[in-house]
């Protein structure tokens, strides 16, 4: 291993779910039973972003049961259930929250990687509000140190106002990537998230290997506490040390993201 790679954060790359009809005799092998997607899944990607949890409750059996098919150093990051997010005022989101980090999640163990409390296109930045939602969110949960990253997706938090309230909290934004999202890449934690949505039909492994290593070579950057070029900031980025980043395909063409996802790992080794 080479220095620069030393003081590096860790690097996790994947996908959203795990379960996807079109993956099936490409991704997953022709005739895999489906209740082994996930085994299969965990041993060629080193994350996946859980969607499920966003629409509805989870049984805490099947929190255990992600827990105990997968490698034991993979990770799962897990989309916060939307009741507690798309509301008017979300101050009042406190119980949601709760019920949600309550509900199982913990089962997970050290498997639980960021929480991503996803924000609708139509919601705008109200400050006042905003900050008392981050209040909400917790240090800590069950014992075990926690991870909040938001996704919002209107122009109107685009702005240092809003990246300075996250810096203060420890919360990162969502690095929104190759898709019709406003982009906000201020590293504003200890972390990076990044959700890249750009793969095509036309390519093999999702994208070009141009933009397959342009991405690698970003995320090299990011967990060595740079910032790569070619990204969109809206207020200045104080130095900081090796950063873990956490990379997901995620929409575009979606039958070719598990290939995206393994090209991006072979070419971070």
């Amino acid at each position: 291993m080479d220095k620069g790679r030393v003081a590096a954060g860790r690097i996790r790359i994947g996908i959203g779910g795990w379960t996807y009809e079109p993956w099936r005799g490409s991704f997953y092998p022709a005739g895999l039973a489906q209740r082994r997607e996930l085994e299969h899944a965990s041993r060629r990607l080193t994350s996946i972003e859980i969607n499920g949890t966003y629409y509805g409750a989870q049984k805490p059996e099947s929190f255990r049961k992600w827990h105990d098919e997968t490698p034991e150093d993979f990770v799962f990051s897990l989309k916060a259930p939307r009741y507690a997010t798309n509301r008017k005022v979300l101050a009042e989101a406190g119980e949601t929250i709760a019920r949600f980090l309550s509900g199982g999640v913990m089962l997970l163990g050290d498997k639980l990687g960021p929480i991503n409390w996803q924000f609708m296109a139509t919601k705008t930045f109200e400050p006042d509000d905003f900050r008392a939602f981050l209040k909400l969110l917790p240090a800590a949960a069950g014992g075990r140190a926690l991870r909040h990253v938001v996704e919002v997706r209107h122009q109107s938090f685009r702005t240092p106002v809003f990246t300075e309230m996250l810096r203060e909290h420890g919360v990162a934004a969502v690095v929104a990537a190759d898709g019709k999202y406003p982009q906000i890449a201020d590293p504003t934690a200890p972390f990076v998230y990044v959700r890249i949505m750009g793969t095509s039909a036309e390519e093999a492994l999702g994208y070009a290997p141009a933009a397959l290593d342009l991405w690698a070579e970003r995320v090299r950057i990011w967990a060595a506490g740079g910032l790569p070029e070619g990204l969109e900031h809206v207020g200045p980025n104080p130095v900081s040390g090796p950063r873990d980043v956490y990379l997901y395909v995620i929409g575009g063409h979606k039958a070719h993201n598990p290939q995206a996802a393994m090209a991006l790992i072979e070419r971070l080794g």
